[in-house]
């Protein structure tokens, strides 16, 4: 029998004690803007990197000193943040760009939404549609941030949305979220002319402003929504911040009916300033955890038991149904606590998507995971379904108890792009067809995913995220 624990390490996106808050399609209320005066700044601090803060004057009249690079320099003052890299403050500094062309621009963009131009009205909107449909178009581009995972785009956008003033219409989704979010709201609008136009002003009336977390498309519907749905977005003054793992020119490579897709691209890169992030470095993996709940092995199905168990405690255990979405039932096979138990195959060998997992994690915190198998061609299905699981936990800070046939690590192995397998030695006289991987699967979407799955496992099974999670739980105990 092979069996052992697996340890692994990570560091929270550059974050000594970094918390995230649940996102939901709504306004968020933002803690108060720091005000910090670079003079005072420590010569330490600058002596590698040279900050250039910008003095914004906001919406209530204050002139300080404000933004996501002077919030930056302040956590790093504050020993909250490591000494960031030179690819982070280059992408700090279009961060605060965009911040300062915001706060001056912010009754143009119609960003207040106390102000009398924030408030549409249907005259307005007839307007907009039959007089002048492109003069709402915002005035300031936004930013499409993008690079490998680990190298910290989500902390950086979030540390950019906390800075904004609370009275701004600004929302901070992630994109699993943002489209179900679209899809429902379809469903709602089902049988007029043409629903995306509605959807599309319904949103831009919620949120000028709009953070989308890991924006991907590997889905044909999606796509084809995606490419309508941000013509009348745009057209109706959205600002968009997005973080991706892939340039724009690579969103749904290969995808069917791709072309159809291309003029969304075409837009976002004329509506977004575009900026890798690059990093030799996988923040999440710098810590010295040395304990977590990811075992590997076979025939241990009653350790995990075991330690869900513990995590149980005295709530009898049993079946439990949860409704997910639009009505439909999930079955959870064994459940406490807060606390489910479900096979691999249960989860991910069956039709279910992020809408069942996001419906899952909204009534439990645990999961536990009982045979992970080594993903590769004969498995792909499942394979994408677990990455969107693992996504699902990750944006809802939920705890991963598995056991596993192999480390994240290699569970992937067989998963590569198609540049990656170009890159595989052809066949010698010295290399045979034997020793061909004949499992091997060339997907770019799950190749380009891999990457990201490896290491949100990684920090997932992390002493600090752990703890992060205790921490969560406890606040959520109603007090004595």
């Amino acid at each position: 029998m092979r069996s052992r624990l697996f340890s692994l390490r990570r560091v929270t996106l550059l974050s000594k004690h970094h918390h995230h808050q649940p996102h939901a399609f709504s306004p968020i209320r933002n803690p108060p803007l720091i005000p910090i005066n670079p003079a005072s700044s420590s010569p330490n601090l600058l002596h590698h990197h040279s900050f250039s803060s910008s003095s914004s004057s906001h919406p209530n009249g204050d002139k300080k000193v404000a933004g996501p690079l002077v919030e930056y320099e302040r956590r790093i003052l504050a020993g909250e943040l490591l000494d960031g890299d030179l690819c982070q403050l280059g992408t700090l500094r279009e961060l605060q760009r965009l911040y300062d062309e915001l706060v001056q621009s912010a009754d143009a963009c119609r960003l207040d939404r106390y102000s009398a131009s924030a408030k549409p009205t249907r005259s307005n909107w007839l307007w907009n549609k039959f007089v002048s449909p492109h003069s709402l178009v915002s005035p300031v581009k936004g930013l499409y941030l993008y690079g490998g995972v680990g190298t910290g785009k989500t902390m950086l956008m979030d540390l950019f949305f906390h800075q904004l003033p609370s009275s701004w219409r600004a929302q901070r989704i992630h994109f699993h979220n943002f489209m179900l979010s679209v899809h429902s709201r379809l469903q709602m609008h089902k049988g007029l002319e043409d629903p995306l136009e509605v959807v599309g002003l319904e949103i831009a009336d919620e949120a000028i402003l709009l953070c989308l977390d890991e924006f991907m498309v590997n889905d044909v519907a999606d796509a084809l929504i995606l490419n309508r749905l941000f013509r009348h977005l745009f057209n109706n003054g959205i600002v968009l911040v997005a973080t991706s793992n892939r340039a724009p020119d690579n969103l749904y490579e290969r995808g069917l009916q791709r072309d159809l897709f291309l003029p969304f691209i075409a837009a976002l890169k004329e509506r977004c300033v575009v900026r890798e992030i690059g990093s030799s470095v996988d923040y999440r993996k710098l810590t010295s955890a040395e304990e977590g709940f990811y075992f590997i092995g076979t025939d241990i199905s009653g350790l995990l038991k075991q330690k869900f168990q513990q995590l149980v405690g005295d709530e009898p255990a049993g079946p439990q149904v949860v409704e997910v979405v639009m009505g439909r039932k999930l079955q959870v096979p064994l459940a406490a606590n807060g606390c489910a138990y479900f096979l691999f195959e249960e989860l991910c060998d069956r039709p279910l998507g992020a809408a069942d997992y996001l419906g899952l994690f909204k009534k439990f915190h645990t999961l536990a995971l009982e045979g992970v198998p080594m993903f590769g061609l004969h498995n792909r299905t499942a394979a994408y379904r677990f990455v969107t699981l693992v996504d699902v936990m990750y944006e809802n800070k939920a705890r991963l108890l598995c056991t596993a046939e192999g480390s994240p690590l290699e569970l992937l192995e067989s998963i590569v792009t198609i540049a990656d397998a170009q890159q595989i030695a052809p066949r010698t006289s010295s290399r045979s067809r034997k020793s061909d991987n004949i499992d091997l699967c060339v997907d770019n979407e799950l190749g380009f995913a891999k990457d990201r799955t490896i290491s949100r496992l990684t920090e997932m099974n992390s002493k600090e995220y752990l703890e992060q999670h205790s921490t969560m739980l406890q606040e959520k105990q109603p007090s004595l």
